[in-house]
This record gives structure tokens, sequence and C-alpha cells, in this order.
């Protein structure tokens, strides 16, 4: 068939290399063939091998995924796999039944449930759904907001996830960006006085609880304050929480609840296939349930109002959901926020240790360091990286072992970058504050 040379992705080590570590999955150079109409055994025999040895290589590559924020360390696939085998759309409504039975509706209530009693919501008050990802998320609880208030401005600051300018493209609505602290979080007085100069129309707050590549969570009662003195009354503002990988961290690592609905705050979206984990794309989206009717239609076709973005959803990642939760209930939750805080401070201290630049922000579990001077450092352990920075995600299922085998191989690789009289590290004062800084600049400052 001709898949030799086009699925070569294995590379056979030589002696020397035996004990290397699997190279980087090369982009595959597949193609559909037609099935050999003659010898039907041996076309299934090559498919078979092909995903064997694909699946082969994403496990090996496991172990050097610390730049994104997935949590890959589950083991319910196997109990779920015998549901490969239906087509579930949980089309339309959450809370409306199909007229088909092929849907898993009453799972996907029960986790929207249980996010609304973590985010002190009451059950009758509450509507939400099951997204496809935390972009669609925030596309929503932005939506929402621009129907409560037509003509309302998006504020969101310079580390906001990507998606919320999308959606200012996408929904054609005027933004305002507003800068940073050094940490990531929002900077207030430029909110303030952004806020001020467009005093004639209504605020649409996108709120970060864990920025994307920072981990910064902005302060909501600051940013409330700041609302009511600059003279908006709740009904002339809208609050979206993004809290794609934070929402299911901070409940559980601190005793004050950032994420409640008992503050006027209009929606919350996370995703779940970050700190909880789930083999596909999948997010929950929750907000007020007085709010959805400005979005709700009825649709005749399918016997139900949808005010989704997607429309047909995803059914099999509600049960993927619900399964976690109910294996690891909040104990579980709490514990793995627990050890991915603490590797996360293990992994700051050794790099500040050698005297690598680092920053950490308080309850995160994204260490911000300086970017390693090597393309292909970067692609071997996946890491995310912008300007001179660099960033872990310390996951669920990211082992001291494998902090240890990052760091060690940082440190041998390193040592080639900034030879003596050669390159210098990056200075990062401006970046990540100059007491996390401890470039060759710095040190000489101080």
């Amino acid at each position: 068939m001709g898949f030799e040379r086009e699925f070569d992705i294995m590379v056979v080590p030589t002696k020397g290399e035996i004990n290397a570590p699997p190279p980087p999955r090369k982009n595959l150079s597949l193609s559909v063939v037609e099935p050999d109409e003659k010898d039907n055994k041996m076309s299934s025999q090559e498919l078979d091998r092909i995903l064997t040895q694909y699946i082969e290589t994403l496990s090996h590559r496991t172990e050097y995924h610390i730049g994104y924020p997935v949590n890959i360390c589950y083991e319910h696939h196997a109990a779920l796999a015998p549901l490969l085998q239906f087509h579930l759309n949980n089309c339309g409504d959450p809370f409306t039944q199909n007229t088909v039975d092929f849907h898993s509706k009453d799972f996907e209530v029960a986790v929207l449930d249980w996010f609304a009693q973590l985010w002190e919501i009451e059950k009758d008050e509450y509507w939400g759904y099951i997204t496809n990802g935390g972009t669609e998320g925030n596309l929503h609880g932005l939506l929402i907001g621009r129907e409560l208030h037509l003509t309302g401005i998006i504020y969101a600051s310079k580390d906001s996830h990507y998606s919320i300018f999308k959606a200012a493209r996408m929904y054609r609505m005027e933004i305002e960006t507003i800068n940073t602290l050094v940490n990531g979080e929002i900077d207030y007085a430029d909110l303030r006085s952004k806020l001020l100069l467009n005093k004639n129309k209504p605020a649409i707050i996108n709120v970060n609880i864990g920025t994307t590549f920072k981990g910064a969570i902005d302060d909501i009662d600051l940013i409330l304050q700041i609302l009511q003195k600059c003279g908006y009354s709740n009904d002339r503002y809208y609050i979206h929480c993004d809290a794609a990988l934070y929402g299911l961290i901070i409940p559980f690592i601190q005793h004050a609840k950032t994420i409640t609905f008992k503050k006027p705050i209009g929606s919350v979206s996370i995703s779940g296939h970050k700190f909880l984990g789930c083999p596909m794309p999948c997010g929950i989206q929750i907000t007020r349930k007085s709010y959805i009717s400005h979005l709700s239609t009825k649709i005749e076709y399918i016997a139900s109002v949808d005010a989704t973005i997607s429309g047909s959803r995803n059914g099999l990642a509600p049960i993927f959901l619900w399964y976690s939760l109910c294996m690891k209930g909040r104990a579980g939750l709490q514990q793995d926020a627990k050890i991915c805080n603490e590797n996360a401070r293990y992994l700051k201290g050794r790099l500040h240790k050698a005297g690598i630049s680092a920053m950490l922000n308080e309850s995160s579990i994204i260490v911000v360091f300086e970017r390693p001077n090597d393309p292909k450092f970067i692609r071997h352990w996946q890491l995310s990286c912008t300007r001179d920075m660099a960033h872990v995600v310390v996951m669920p299922g990211i082992t001291r072992e494998t902090i240890d085998s990052f760091f060690n191989d940082l440190m041998q690789e390193r040592e080639k970058w900034y030879q003596v009289g050669t390159t210098l590290p990056p200075c990062l004062a401006d970046d990540i504050g100059s007491q996390n800084c401890l470039c060759s600049y710095q040190k000489m400052r101080h």
C-alpha cells in the first residue's frame, strides 16, 4: 500500500542511543487509500499497524508534555470505551429531553449541577451546558453580555486568552485592551481610567481566573469596587470569568472562594480537559438562568429550545466528566491541587537555586522562566513560549521525577548555550519582576 515511506515516525536507535529519549513526533504524511479489494485482510492489518505505531509514539511523548495545561493522567478510557459504539449527540438545551434516545443529557445536567454547587448558585437559578472547550465558553459568556448590553464595551487585559479578542471580532464589538501588572494581573488603575473614559456605555468585563501564560488571577472584589466608584450600577455591567484552568484549583487551595455567584458576576467558563482531564476537548459554561432568555430560540426540528453556540455537542464528554468527578470527588481534586501547587514551588525553587530567572504567582501551578536558547529543547519538552519567557504547567501526573528530569536536562543544555564570553541568558526584569530575574545585569545592580 506504500505507507512505509510516508509513515516513518519511529527512529531506529543506534547502539549508543538505545537509552536516549524518543524524538518529538513528526508530522504524518498520510493519505486516504482505497481498500484492497483483493486482500481486505492485508488492508486491515496495515491500518492497525499505523494506529499501533501512532499510539506508541504518543505514549512515549506523554513523559515530555509539560508546557501546556492538559491533564493526561487518567485511566477511565478503558471503562468508557464501549460507549464509542454509539453516536451520542446532545443537541439543543441540556434541560430539554430529545425525541431521540441517543444523547447523554442526564450526565450533562449532573455535571452542571455539581459545578453550580461549587460556584454557589441555586439549581433553579442557573443555566449552562457542556461546551467543546474554553473558547466556546468565552464566546458564549461574552455573547450573553452583548445581548444584555447591546452598546457595551468589552474590557479585557492584554494577557487574556486570545478567544476574548476573537469574540470581539466575531461580534463586531468595541474592546478596550487593559495593561497588566508585571505578574500578569489586570492593571486596575488602567481599567479605572478606561471605564471613566467610556462612562456613557455599559461595561462587559472579562475577568481572568488564571491568565494563560503566567497564571495570574484578577481580583473580582477590587474590580467590583472600581465599577462602583466609577458610577456603574449593577444593571450597567456584566462580568464573565474565564477560569479555564484554575476553576478547579482555586476553590481547593484558598480559604476565600474567588468564584461565586453570590457576587454579581454573569458567567463562568472552564475547560474540562485541563485540570480535571478528558480525552477530548470540552468545557463547562454556567450563567444565570434569567439571562438566557435573550439567547434562547425554539427549534421545532429538534423539539427543543437552543441557546448554545454549537447546537450539536459531543455526548461522550459529559460522561467522561461525570465519571472523573465521581472517581475523584472534592477530596481528590483538593489533593491534586495541593500536590501540583507544591510541585510548582519545588520547580521554581530548583530554578532559583541554580541562578535561573523564574516566577510563580500565588496559588499558581504555572512556573515562568527564561526561554531556552534552543528550538530543539523547546520542541522536545513541548514548551509554550512568548518573547524571552517559557513556562511549565505543573499538572496532575507531572511528578517530582519528571521535574528533576526536565531540570537536569535544562542544566546540561544550558552549559552549552551560555558558555563564558559568548551568549548571556535574557534579562526578564520587565517580564517577571526584578525580584525574580537572576540575570547577570540584575546581579550587578544588586
